[in-house]
């Protein structure tokens, strides 16, 4: 577990099983299996396209990501990285925040990186290529798989200009 911001670390599943349960801290799993899953109770493949949590499930102190590590951007919903780069801001004065994934190395350190282009001057003047160099100096793990690249070079413009 990484602390890459003030309030904000990026781990493992591990680092989540190390953290769970402890008072002043906000989870964000950023994998389907096994929260999504767990939450939302399926056990075919994938969660059913009608339940109203199929994208994200929310419960008191955690968001659960209905995300795989897809090596098609396509497989990649806005809709999910928007809602975590939303908790994250929203909780981020008031609680310690893990965000992490299986082995934490491509879709949690993912979100914050956009969390960090999106909401701080971390990466102020450097375009995609600078900024994802940068970040392997704050969180060396940093290997994300070629959906989530694609998803972070595609839509750089959309979260690196602050407003």
């Amino acid at each position: 577990m990484i602390e890459i911001c003030r309030n904000l670390f990026v781990g493992s599943e591990h680092d989540e099983a190390s953290i769970r349960g402890q008072p002043g801290w906000f989870v964000i799993h950023a994998c389907k299996e096994p929260y999504h899953r767990q939450a939302l109770g399926y056990r075919s493949q994938g969660a059913p396209k009608h339940h109203p949590e199929y994208l994200i499930a929310r419960r008191t102190g955690r968001l659960i990501l209905n995300l795989v590590d897809a090596p098609d951007v396509n497989y990649i919903p806005s809709e999910i990285i928007d809602a975590a780069l939303v908790a994250i801001d929203e909780n981020i004065l008031w609680s310690t925040i893990l965000i992490h994934c299986n082995l934490g190395q491509s879709r949690s350190p993912a979100i914050a990186f956009l969390y960090l282009a999106k909401y701080s001057s971390t990466f102020e003047g450097r375009d995609c290529e600078e900024a994802l160099l940068h970040y392997q100096t704050i969180y060396p793990r940093f290997t994300p798989a070629k959906g989530m690249l694609d998803y972070i070079k595609l839509n750089w413009q959309k979260y690196s200009s602050r407003k």
